[in-house]
């Protein structure tokens, strides 16, 4: 998801809102996967960093802040978060990086409050509604509950009991866990990874591949990478510029101080 927002794109995003609107009440909220560059440029005017679990209570201090929200770089995760919190859809745009002011009059720019990047995870954008009905069909009494980070008619389908969070990986471990809640039959919309399902508790589409990204880590490679630093080696370092580094730690910093 990291690579969908490009930070010479959103920097022209910006410029081309800052023609539009006065730019210092535009809040930037992005999403915690997405590159320290995004980070860097949040965190550089005046906006935050959030996850999938506090993502309202982030939106909810940027409004505090400033008059409208550029969220990315996932706008599902953003337009369910602010429709969850009373923000109609009308009141939302869609930013396509890839035309002129995100492919939206300027009538339209003026009159939203949350702007939407267009961008999407490639494994929760693959659910659709029309399994959630499948699933239905063939497990009657079964429970929906579908992560922020689907496609806005998913989360709607999900079941209301699991709505309010609609939810992020570890609230949806706690539902699961044979004590919790919802300690029967469901289906899980998400990407969580095979050794943490709960037994018999979840039923989820054979088809949906875990998260591309994510499988590229296993144990043979977190112990190659132990014993290289046992060994002082420092192998695949990523290092960020201090101005990148400074700003992209304001981001991350105004939003542990919300917690």
């Amino acid at each position: 998801m990291a690579d969908m927002a490009d930070i010479g794109q959103v920097e022209a995003c910006w410029s081309e809102l800052s023609s539009l609107l006065d730019s210092r009440k535009i809040i930037p909220v992005t999403y915690m996967n997405s590159t320290a560059a995004i980070k860097s440029f949040t965190g550089e005017h005046g906006g935050s960093v959030c996850t999938s679990s506090n993502a309202a209570e982030v939106m909810k201090w940027a409004f505090e802040s400033g008059e409208k929200v550029l969220f990315l770089p996932d706008e599902h995760l953003g337009r369910n978060t602010g429709y969850r919190m009373g923000i109609p859809l009308k009141q939302m745009i869609v930013w396509d990086p890839y035309q002129e002011f995100g492919g939206n009059t300027p009538e339209a720019i003026h009159g939203a409050r949350i702007i939407l990047w267009k961008g999407y995870c490639s494994v929760h954008q693959r659910f659709t509604p029309q399994q959630v009905e499948r699933v239905r069909r063939e497990h009657p009494g079964i429970r929906v509950i579908a992560h922020p980070e689907c496609r806005f008619e998913v989360a709607q389908s999900a079941d209301q009991s699991a709505r309010p969070r609609a939810s992020s990986r570890l609230f949806s471990l706690r539902l699961l866990a044979p004590s919790g809640p919802l300690a029967r039959k469901f289906i899980l919309s998400t990407a969580l990874a095979r050794n943490s399902q709960p037994q018999s508790h979840l039923a989820r589409s054979q088809r949906l591949r875990l998260h591309n990204y994510v499988s590229h880590h296993t144990p043979q490679h977190l112990l190659w990478a132990l014993e290289n630093l046992g060994e002082g080696n420092v192998v695949n370092c990523i290092s960020v510029d201090e101005r990148t580094r400074h700003h992209a730690r304001v981001a991350l910093d105004r939003m542990l101080a919300l917690r």
